[in-house]
């Protein structure tokens, strides 16, 4: 698994994970996935993303997004 694999995949998890605490908790975990989304959409203007380089302190496989 690559960098790029891993955000993604921690990104849909983040996203779910509120959705799911909205529906059964409360719903201002929304907001969980909205911090989600936009930490998404200004990594993609900036290439800044926090969790990519968490991955790469953890040793996951470099990609071609995140370097």
């Amino acid at each position: 698994m690559t960098i790029d694999r891993a955000v993604l995949a921690f990104a849909g998890l983040v996203v779910l994970t509120g959705v799911l605490l909205a529906y059964f908790v409360h719903p201002y975990w929304m907001a969980l996935s909205a911090f989600a989304g936009a930490n998404m959409l200004q990594s993609a203007f900036t290439g800044f993303c926090p969790a990519a380089m968490v991955f790469k302190k953890l040793g996951v496989r470099p990609g071609t997004a995140f370097r």
